[in-house]
């Protein structure tokens, strides 16, 4: 079996990629800059297969604790899922975001480069550094980002580009359409609406919800980026995505159907994020010829497991923070 260093543990996407490698039976390190969180959001916990070994550590101040455990253990793999990560809130405190998404990561990026036991690194980006988009954007689309949020993940990726041309890096890069699934955040606009609607709450729905996504669930995705890991060749960037593109309201609206409650009556229409990008519509052609990657999980199937997560977990989750809460 394989090693593999997951950066950004605590994150959705990053503990349910730890369940998925942990299920296959490899060894992984998780590093994290918060301890351990509450464990109805840590999908790994209660896996008995694989081995788990989890270190807290913060990539903008433990950059030499990082590489002395990574040195140590000589993952085949690093993940890094470690990111400021929130739109909107961006805006507000702009140099966290660049701190963390372009400083703090090329500076990681610098050190491992001369790690010769690195297989692959595995640089988790994002859709949005290509903006507002229309029509399917490819792989290699011009990057044209409109957020300070956008704008660092972008700096990163070009600073990548840089490094495969100068040292011949061995990086391979994600961008994942919205994930969603069992134990996500909970200000995260499906379990959000779940919750609101088993406690009736009202859903507040910026701008009326006419934003338009590709919502896939973690499992198709967890699946795609080890994929790319063990397959994906230097500087490939691979698309993870469905073909089904949905607006925001008309998610929302099947959320409500599957739960058997009025849309109406949930959700209040507020205005819209400063900068919100109107539409990312990924075509994923590498990752399906290249990888033969595809996607298990339908969009309704997805719902109907988050739906039943919050409800099994309802007690606690109501315990949990509800909002977003920005750490520097």
């Amino acid at each position: 079996m394989s090693r593999y260093a997951v950066i950004g543990s605590n994150s959705f996407s990053g503990s349910s990629f730890i369940s998925h490698l942990l299920k296959g039976g490899h060894d992984v390190i998780g590093m994290s800059r918060s301890a351990e969180i509450h464990p109805v959001f840590l999908p790994y916990k209660g896996v008995d297969t694989g081995i788990f070994r989890f270190c807290q550590l913060d990539l903008n101040q433990d950059l030499d604790a990082m590489m002395d455990v990574l040195n140590e253990f000589q993952p085949d793999y690093i993940v890094n899922y470690a990111s400021q990560s929130m739109v909107a809130q961006s805006w507000n405190h702009p140099e966290h975001w660049f701190q963390t998404n372009a400083v703090a990561t090329v500076m990681l990026h610098d050190r491992l480069r001369f790690c010769d036991w690195l297989k692959r690194y595995v640089h988790i980006s994002t859709p949005e550094v290509y903006g507002s988009c229309s029509g399917l954007v490819h792989e290699n689309a011009v990057l044209n980002p409109s957020t300070p949020y956008a704008v660092s993940r972008a700096a990163a990726d070009m600073s990548l580009k840089s490094f495969i041309d100068a040292y011949e890096f061995p990086v391979v890069s994600t961008r994942a359409a919205n994930v969603f699934g069992e134990h996500q955040q909970l200000y995260r606009i499906i379990p959000r609406a779940a919750l609101c609607f088993l406690t009736n709450q009202k859903l507040q729905l910026h701008g009326g919800g006419s934003s338009v996504r590709s919502f896939i669930h973690i499992d198709d995705v967890s699946r795609g980026t080890q994929m790319a890991a063990e397959k994906g060749a230097i500087g490939d960037v691979f698309h993870l995505a469905t073909d089904r593109n949905i607006s925001i309201r008309e998610l929302v609206e099947l959320v409500a159907d599957q739960m058997a409650v009025r849309f109406e009556d949930h959700v209040e229409v507020v205005g819209e994020r400063l900068g919100k990008d109107s539409a990312y519509l990924l075509d994923c052609t590498l990752a399906c010829e290249q990888l033969d990657w595809s996607v298990n999980i339908s969009l309704e199937q997805g719902i109907n497991r988050v739906i039943r997560w919050v409800r099994d977990n309802l007690s606690v989750l109501l315990q949990q923070p509800q909002k977003y809460v920005h750490k520097r």
